[in-house]
């Protein structure tokens, strides 16, 4: 049995899979004080210890567990993915007997070094105007030109993934921990180059977690420089998903209603 250990990033007490493979991890768990004003401590793991960026976790989102991965566990497949977003193993049964297990990633990552959630579909949106339309563009322009300036290897395969109507989206998935540590090298790269030129003082806290949304589309970016096969499997959601108000709220954004 390979050892793979997926992150579950949460920042409150939610259920988590039982599956040992998975290490539920507090995000954004520095300063943070429960009504006593002593530290919350949900008894899992936490982002705030050695080298971390839990601070960040209000613009880097549940990027911080994954840094915390990269600079202090030792497994040799790291995975990431969300309390209330999971990989999903079987179709049939209630939510939390569906999701991906350890048996199942072992098998799957004997053939596929990478595991990622399947891609999202816009059909009527690039990536890029994707991103405008939902968010201040000045954080995808300015990435765009931090890869131009310090990564130019990378700029044809931004152009490509941007003029693409799908992509990898969540920030999931399970990859070999060289592969795992190549691409956070590159990533935290871009992202702290990004975060020095971006001021987002008075953005709103959702337009505030810009590197969380920023990192969903270089995923796709440096999987097409890199040439990093790749196997997307089915993914869900725990809780209800608001489909129609997300659709209409999408299609708003397209025609200028929003």
């Amino acid at each position: 049995m390979k050892d793979i250990k997926v992150l579950v990033a949460t920042h409150k007490r939610y259920r988590m899979p039982e599956d040992k493979m998975y290490l539920p991890v507090h995000v954004g768990a520095a300063g943070k004080r429960d009504e006593e004003g002593n530290p919350l401590d949900f008894g899992i793991q936490r982002d705030d210890t050695g080298d971390n960026i839990s601070h960040k976790n209000y613009c880097y989102c549940e990027l911080t567990a994954a840094y915390w991965a990269w600079k202090n566990l030792n497994s040799d497949f790291i995975g990431l993915v969300h309390y209330r977003r999971h990989f999903r193993g079987k179709l049939i049964g209630k939510k939390f007997s569906k999701i991906l297990t350890g048996a199942q990633a072992d098998k799957l990552l004997g053939e596929y070094k990478v595991l990622l959630p399947k891609k999202r579909h816009y059909f009527i949106e690039s990536n890029r105007s994707q991103y405008i339309h939902a968010h201040h563009r000045e954080g995808l322009e300015l990435t765009e030109k931090v890869i131009g300036e310090f990564y130019p290897a990378y700029s044809a395969s931004f152009k490509i993934v941007m003029d693409r109507t799908c992509g990898h989206r969540f920030n999931m998935f399970i990859m070999r921990r060289d592969i795992f540590e190549s691409y956070c090298s590159w990533l935290f790269g871009v992202l702290s180059e990004v975060e020095k030129r971006l001021d987002i003082t008075g953005w709103d806290p959702v337009e505030q977690r810009v590197f969380g949304y920023l990192a969903e589309r270089l995923l796709d970016v440096w999987l097409l420089k890199n040439n990093i096969k790749y196997r997307d499997i089915p993914y869900m959601f725990m809780e209800k998903q608001h489909w129609f108000k997300k659709i209409f709220a999408f299609v708003a954004r397209k025609f200028g209603r929003t």
